[in-house]
């Protein structure tokens, strides 16, 4: 009996200590990518994700860079404030904490999306459209 306590304390060790390890290998790019892609970011009502409305990142090219951004739901100072507006309105989810790790995460990929050398942001595309 006691045997089998110890194996089973070892098997859940081992997943514990391989779980960290698979999650530390995935950067904070990878995963805010998985999130833009979740359907249920926010636990949002609405079936769709991020995605849904900027394939592929659309229309979101250089949004890192900028110091304001317009969503439908008005201006924002922080990209944090925008990524909330669009979960909120247009996913039907729950605003993330502005600090918690997945919107770190999110903040991150969203940086990540940017203009190639000597292209310029679209006019019709400074609307961040949720």
């Amino acid at each position: 009996m006691k045997s089998l306590k110890i194996a089973v304390l070892f098997l859940v060790a081992i997943a514990l200590v391989s779980t960290t390890a698979f999650a530390m290998k995935h950067t904070p790019t990878e995963r805010g990518k998985a999130l833009f892609n979740d359907p249920k970011l926010g636990g949002g009502a609405s079936g769709n994700s991020c995605n849904t409305c900027h394939p592929d990142g659309k229309g979101l090219l250089g949004i890192g860079g900028k110091k304001e951004w317009k969503t439908p739901g008005g201006t924002h100072k922080t990209l944090e404030e925008a990524v909330n507006t669009c979960i909120t309105m247009a996913l039907k989810g729950k605003a993330l904490d502005v600090k918690s790790a997945q919107m770190k995460d999110l903040v991150a990929y969203l940086k990540s999306l940017k203009l190639k050398a000597g292209e310029a942001p679209k006019k019709k595309k400074a609307v961040v459209g949720c």
